[in-house]
């Protein structure tokens, strides 16, 4: 069976109507010089039968330190990754302080081989960046994700925002 994943797209509107997300980067010796088409929607795997927008929530918390903002939540549905993994995404409006996002750990021998056993976070890195930099900076199977958010705002009412530049990557 195919692992599930789910996740919450945070994003705000900055001034000039620009949308912008926030976007996670892995930890771990693996993804540590790996920047671009690495970052991710804030996300994590649950059982099934398992709601989907709770684990998203969870997710989120786990992740970042803090509980999404309250609020509606739009159901951007469901994509497939490469890997085989579904991933849900739920968006929802707000901000967040990237500088306080504190992460909880997974432990993995580091260096393989060593019986070293290592913490790492599992995000290392949180970042708002313009939708059109988050296209250049996530995942490429997620960007679908971003495409259904400015979507979902504009059936709602919301015409007219924009993606921003695409240049600028997240700082770390």
């Amino acid at each position: 069976m195919a692992r599930t994943s789910a996740g919450v797209l945070l994003y705000r509107i900055a001034p000039g109507d620009i949308v912008e997300v926030l976007i996670v980067h892995p930890g771990g010796p693996f993804w540590a010089k790996k920047d671009l088409g690495v970052w991710s929607v804030p996300k994590g795997e649950y059982e099934e039968g398992e709601d989907p927008a709770v684990a998203a929530d969870r997710e989120f918390a786990e992740e970042l330190g803090s509980p999404p903002p309250a609020g509606p939540r739009l159901d951007l549905g469901e994509l497939t990754q490469r890997g085989g993994k579904r991933v849900r995404v739920f968006a929802v409006e707000g901000d967040l302080d990237v500088t306080t996002a504190e992460s909880n750990t997974f432990e993995m021998e580091w260096p393989p081989g060593s019986k070293r056993v290592v913490a790492f976070p599992e995000i290392d890195r949180a970042a708002w960046v313009t939708v059109a930099g988050a296209r250049r900076w996530m995942l490429q199977s997620q960007a679908a994700f971003l495409d259904r958010l400015l979507a979902s705002l504009e059936r709602s009412g919301r015409a007219g925002l924009v993606e921003g530049e695409g240049a600028a990557g997240p700082a770390g």
